[in-house]
């Protein structure tokens, strides 16, 4: 009976494991993507240095115009002060109390050489006077030249940068797709490995199980020809009721794949007394919504009787999954996981097994 309901639970398992070729796509198109990063990584680095020129470029110019507007303010204010200068020199020639004007100057002049003198003298001054209202009048020009030339490579300048921050910013839009293509690939790739790791536990379970089996059928066959002698119960035995319900690991199978969620007892999110409790229900069996309140019901089980669909507890109580035989149970382990098959052999589950009880 036990050896038929096991058989029955192992060939309702789904083959887990993925033809090799299927791994080795993706394997081949996670090596592919990983590439792609590699040379978005590179893309990107130029492009950081482009625009760390572009700046700099940019800082140039602004340091240009700035040294302009300076020079710009120097020259109005040299235009000002010639400017007041040349008018205080000009009252000073012609209309101070000493005043030069033409007529003073011809009859003041003792001769005519004086007079020629005195108006040399003062065209020499108005001649300096205009050369120095043109000197800065040049430099002024020359300064507004310089901060339209100055302006249009600014322009030109923060139209280079604007063009490299796009540049950058679309290589990144690039690498973030290609980095979350890397991480599902790789999610794939690791849920193939796993669904191949528990293909092979499950065929290895099947052998030993039947080995075991046979080994059984064996005993009994031997312990039946011994004339006269009686079938007891080894002293100190427990005798477990059988299982009647097995065709809740098909339940809980099923929803392999979906997320674990805190307080989640639905094919939306479980967590893990809600699948419990969930695949239970869909057989017409009422379970409480908590490991440590499952662990009460039923009957307890010996390790080495344990049947599909038998509570097994884990961690103080703290965690439970379903038994599902071959030494494998169905489970939602913790946040960032999902609905997944697990051996009672491996490390962590292996540690902290707490035992294990039987619905009637």
């Amino acid at each position: 009976m036990l050896f038929g309901t096991l058989a029955a639970c192992l060939s309702a398992v789904p083959a887990f494991a993925s033809p090799p070729s299927s791994l080795s796509s993706k394997r081949a198109e996670a090596q592919q993507v990983s590439n792609e990063i590699n040379g978005l990584d590179a893309s990107l680095s130029r492009a950081d240095e482009l625009l760390n020129l572009a700046n700099l470029k940019l800082s140039h110019v602004q340091r240009d115009i700035k040294e302009n507007r300076r020079e710009l303010r120097i020259a109005k204010q040299n235009l000002v002060k010639s400017r007041h200068m040349i008018a205080r020199r000009l009252v000073t020639l012609y209309t101070s109390a000493s005043g030069t004007s033409t007529l003073e100057l011809i009859l003041g002049a003792k001769n005519l050489d004086d007079i020629l003198n005195q108006l040399d003298t003062e065209k020499r001054v108005s001649s300096v006077d205009s050369q120095v209202i043109g000197q800065v009048e040049v430099f002024k020009a020359s300064v507004k030249e310089h901060a339209q030339k100055l302006a249009v490579e600014q322009h030109q300048v923060s139209q280079l940068v604007a063009m490299r921050h796009t540049q950058q910013r679309s290589i990144e839009v690039r690498l973030s797709d290609r980095r979350r293509l890397l991480s599902s690939v790789n999610g794939e790739i690791a849920q193939l490995v796993h669904e191949q790791e528990v293909a092979q536990m499950i065929s290895a379970r099947r052998a030993q199980q039947s080995a075991a089996e046979a080994q059984s059928v064996q005993q009994q066959v031997d312990a039946g020809a011994v004339v006269g002698a009686s079938a007891q119960t080894p002293e100190g035995a427990t005798v477990v009721p059988p299982s009647n319900y097995g065709g809740v690991v098909g339940v809980a199978l099923s929803y392999q794949g979906v997320p674990y969620v805190w307080g989640g007892a639905s094919p939306g999110g479980f967590d893990c007394s809600g699948l419990v409790m969930y695949s239970y229900a869909q057989v017409g069996v009422s379970l409480p919504h908590s490991s440590y309140a499952q662990y009460g019901m039923g009957v307890g089980v010996p390790r080495d009787q344990l049947e599909p669909g038998d509570l097994v507890f884990f961690d103080g109580l703290g965690h439970v999954g379903l038994y599902i035989g071959g030494g494998l149970f169905v489970h939602a382990p913790h946040t960032g996981t999902v609905v997944q098959v697990s051996s009672l052999d491996s490390g962590w589950y292996a540690a902290t097994y707490v035992g294990a009880r039987r619905i009637l």
